[in-house]
C-alpha cells in the first residue's frame, strides 16, 4: 500500500513535467507535502528535468519548493536555470535561506547570479556570503525592525509599519523590535505586543529594556544557537563591535543550526566524518571517502592489540585457557567507555557538563565503575565456572573484569572534557575510538594481573 502511493506521487511528478503545466507542478506540491519525500523525488531528476522542473515553478510554488528541500538540492534545481530566472527566486526568498543555497555554488556561478539581482538585493546577500560558513552572522536575517528612543508608541507603531513592508519582515523577524540611536547602534528592545498595547503617548524610552543579550557576529553557530535556545528567545541581535546592529538570529534558524550539529556529532560517534548531504542522495563513493579514513585510523590503532598479544605469548603458551576471555574482556571494556562517552558527549553538547565539571564527573562515573565492575566480575566469575578452566584463571578474569570497567571509566570520564578544552570536538571520541583505546590497554591490565595471579607464570 505505501509503496503504491509512493509510486503514484512519482506519476504526478513526471506527468507535471511532461505535460509542462504549472499547475499540475503546484498540485504536485499539495499531494506530496512531505519534505522528505519532496526532496527524494526531486534528487531523483536528470539534469534536464531539474531545467524542466524550474521552468515550470512559478514564484509561489517555486518558493514552496525551494523552502521544504535542502540548500544543496535547491541549488541544484537553480543551477539548471538561467541566471535571470535565479535572481527572481532569490529576491523572494529570505535573504538568510538565498545566502545559504547560494553558498552550494562555485564562486563564477554565485557571481553570475549576484549580477542578475537588483543592486540592493546583491548589496545584502554579498554582505551576508562575506561572513565565515560556521559564524552567526552567515545565518542571520539582515532585515530588522527598528525605532528610535525618543519616538512615541503611536509613532513608533506607524514607522514599523511603514518599515515592515519594505524589510521582508515576518513573525521571525516582528516579534521583537530593537531601539537603535541615530549611528544604528544598539540600545534597547522592546516586544511589539507591548509597543502596540502601550498608551499613544509613552516613549520607546520608557518601555524598552535597556540590558540587551546580544551576539558577536563571528560568535560561532552551534554556540549562538544554543544561548538562543537556553533562553527561549524568539530572536536574538547580532552587533559589531561597536554596537551597530548587522541582524538577528532566529529561533527557527536556531533549531536548524541544532539539528544540524546533532546529526554531525551523531555521525562522528559512529566513527564517520559527517556527509553533510542527506543519506538516500549520499553516493558509495562519498560514503567510502567519510568512512575510509577513519576505518583506516582505527585499523592502525587497533594494531597495537596484536602487538600486545605478541608480546605475552609465553603467557598464552602456558595457560592456553587466558586466550578464552580476551575476546569478553576487551568487549566489556570497549561496551562500558562507549556508554560513558555517548552520555558525555551529548551533555556536553547541550551545555550540562564544561571541563571545570571533571572532578565531578570522575567522582560520578568512578562510584558507577565500582558497581558496574562487581555486577560483571560476578557475571565473569559464572562464566568462568561454565568453562570448568580453574579457581586461578577464575580469579585472573574476575579481578581483569573489575580492573578494565574500571579504567574504561576514568579514560571514557577524562578524555571528552579533556578533548573539548583543547578545542577539539569531543563527539571524535567515538564509540569505536574509545573501544581501541581501550583494548590494548585492557589487555595489558589482564596478563600483568595474570602475571601476579597465576603460578604457572611465575619466571616469565
Amino acid at each position: 500500500m505505501l509503496m503504491a502511493a509512493e509510486n503514484t506521487s512519482r506519476l504526478r511528478l513526471n506527468d507535471a513535467l511532461a505535460s509542462e503545466d504549472t499547475v499540475a507542478v503546484a498540485d504536485w506540491l499539495q499531494a506530496v507535502d512531505d519534505h522528505s519525500e519532496r526532496a527524494y523525488q526531486v534528487a531523483g531528476l536528470s539534469r534536464s528535468q531539474m531545467r524542466r522542473l524550474g521552468g515550470l515553478l512559478d514564484s509561489e510554488s517555486g518558493i514552496e519548493l525551494y523552502k521544504s528541500v535542502d540548500d544543496q538540492l535547491a541549488a541544484d534545481v537553480l543551477r539548471q536555470l538561467p541566471a535571470a530566472r535565479v535572481a527572481a527566486f532569490l529576491d523572494l526568498l529570505d535573504s538568510d535561506h538565498a545566502g545559504n543555497v547560494m553558498r552550494e555554488v562555485d564562486d563564477r556561478t554565485r557571481e553570475a547570479w549576484l549580477s542578475a539581482l537588483p543592486l540592493p538585493r546583491a548589496r545584502v546577500l554579498r554582505d551576508l556570503l562575506a561572513w565565515p560558513k560556521h559564524s552567526v552572522a552567515a545565518h542571520m536575517v539582515p532585515e530588522t525592525l527598528t525605532v528610535g528612543p525618543a519616538m512615541t508608541a503611536a509613532t513608533a507603531v506607524d514607522e514599523i509599519r511603514g518599515h515592515a513592508a519594505r524589510v521582508r519582515s515576518d513573525s521571525r523577524t516582528g516579534a521583537y523590535i530593537f531601539v537603535t540611536d541615530d549611528d544604528n547602534r544598539l540600545v534597547g528592545v522592546v516586544p511589539f505586543r507591548n509597543l502596540v498595547l502601550a498608551g499613544a503617548d509613552s516613549t520607546v524610552e520608557n518601555l524598552m529594556e535597556t540590558d540587551v543579550l546580544a551576539l558577536s557576529p563571528l560568535t560561532d553557530e552551534e554556540e549562538a544557537a544554543k544561548l538562543l535556545i537556553d533562553h527561549r528567545l524568539v530572536a536574538l541581535p547580532v552587533v559589531d563591535a561597536d554596537r551597530r546592529l548587522l541582524g538577528l538570529l532566529t529561533a527557527d534558524d536556531a533549531a536548524d543550526i541544532a539539528e544540524e550539529e546533532a546529526t554531525e556529532d551523531a555521525e562522528r560517534q559512529g566513527g564517520s566524518a559527517p556527509l553533510e548531504v542527506p543519506y538516500l542522495r549520499a553516493s558509495p563513493w562519498l560514503l567510502w571517502r567519510k568512512r575510509i579514513v577513519w576505518l583506516l585510523v582505527l585499523f592502525a590503532a587497533e594494531a597495537y592489540t596484536g602487538t600486545v598479544l605478541r608480546a605475552f605469548e609465553e603467557e598464552l603458551d602456558a595457560v592456553v585457557a587466558l586466550a578464552f576471555f580476551i575476546p569478553l574482556l576487551i568487549g566489556t571494556g570497549g561496551n562500558t567507555g562507549t556508554q560513558i562517552t555517548t552520555t558525555l558527549v551529548r551533555a556536553m553538547a547541550t551545555g550540562q557538563v564544561r571541563f571545570h565539571n571533571v572532578p565531578a564527573i570522575l567522582a560520578k562515573e568512578m562510584s558507577t565503575g565500582v558497581m558496574i565492575a562487581l555486577a560483571m566480575a560476578a557475571a565473569a566469575v559464572i562464566r568462568a565456572w561454565t568453562l570448568g578452566v580453574g579457581a586461578e584463571v577464575t580469579l585472573t578474569v574476575t579481578l581483569s573484569v573489575a580492573a578494565i570497567v574500571l579504567w574504561a571509566s576514568f579514560v571514557a570520564s577524562i578524555l571528552p572534557p579533556l578533548l573539548k578544552k583543547c578545542r577539539v570536538d569531543p563527539a571524535v571520541v567515538s564509540a569505536p575510538m574509545i573501544a581501541t583505546i581501550v583494548d590494548g590497554t585492557g589487555l595489558l591490565i589482564y596478563f600483568t594481573i595474570a602475571k601476579m595471579t597465576l603460578s604457572q607464570l611465575a619466571g616469565l
